[in-house]
Parts: C-alpha cells; structure tokens; sequence
C-alpha cells in the first residue's frame, strides 16, 4: 500500500526535476553556463558533451568563454555550438572561444515567459499522468474500499503538493525573465 505511494511520489519528484532542467535552458539574459548543457561535439568522431571537452566560465555578466583543454579541438567546439542552436555565435580567439549574450528585448522576454509557462503546463500535464497511473494501480490492488478511498486522498494530497511547487519555480522563473 505504501509502495504506492512511494513510487508515485519519486515519480512527481523526477516530473519536477525534468521541468527545471528545461526552464534552466530558458536564458535570462545573463551568462548562465547551463545554456551548454546540450552542446555535443565530436572530438575525434565521438560524440562528447562539451562539459567534458572545456572549462566554462563567466568573465562578464553577459558572456561565457571556454576554454579547451586540448587547443585542437577549437573548431570543433565551434561547430558544435551552431549545431547546437542555442542562439549564439561563438568567437574563436585561437585560445578560447567567447560567447556574447545579447540583452533580452520586451519582446523576447514575454516570448521566454511563454515557454516557461508551456514547460510548466507539461510537468502540471506530466503530474496528472502519474497521478491517474497511481489511481488505476490502487484499483487494480483490490484493497478495502475506505483503504482505496485514503489511498487516493493521498495521492491527491500529493499531486497538489508538486503542483504548488512547480507553480513557485514557475514564478521564479517568470521574475528572472522579467526582471532587467
């Protein structure tokens, strides 16, 4: 009977947790080297996480350099930034390569919040999926039916728990967007 729960409360936790991932992917206008994150580069054929290739680093509120371990592998980290469309073009000096992070406009902010919102709406749709898994699986139990009543409180109790916390991280989001 616990299981029940349990399981469906690691579920939420891990619905919440692939919602911030993707809201980190939403920039704010300040360097952030999250935006990276999905860089992949092909160093000598292999497919590899540009985290792995160069360390990354904030020399001004607005711009990231990276700096390659092993300089041979510059241009490859270049491809693999326009490859990865995140919007920026990078800058090879022949040591590191910098990305500028052009200021926010109104309007690409009220775009940023948008999809915040649409990534929310997928973890709140994400939460429903799991609580309607976790009602069908009490069903299935055959428990007592006061048993399956609290059961499904319960899950309830804990579906509007993750809702209320992605609804907070939405509102984080949506200020640091917002905010110039």
């Amino acid at each position: 009977m616990e299981d029940i729960l349990l399981i469906t409360e690691e579920k939420m936790q891990n619905a919440v947790e692939s919602m911030e991932k993707r809201l980190l992917n939403i920039r704010a206008g300040r360097a952030n080297p999250a935006i990276l994150d999905g860089v992949i580069v092909s160093y000598y054929g292999n497919p590899t996480p540009l985290k792995q290739l160069a360390s990354i680093s904030i020399p001004e509120a607005r711009q990231l350099m990276i700096k390659p371990y092993d300089k041979s592998c510059l241009s490859d980290i270049e491809k693999g930034i326009y490859e990865a469309n995140i919007g920026l073009t990078p800058n090879n000096n022949g040591e590191t390569i910098i990305l500028n992070i052009p200021a926010l406009t109104e309007d690409t902010r009220k775009e940023y919040v948008k999809q915040a919102k649409t990534i929310g709406e997928e973890g709140k749709i994400a939460l429903r999926n799991i609580r309607q898994d976790a009602n069908n699986d009490i069903k299935k139990a055959e428990y007592p039916e006061d048993e399956m009543k609290d059961l499904s409180d319960e899950v309830q109790e804990l579906i509007q728990k993750y809702n209320k916390i992605i609804d907070e991280k939405l509102k984080e989001k949506e200020n640091e967007l917002m905010s110039i």
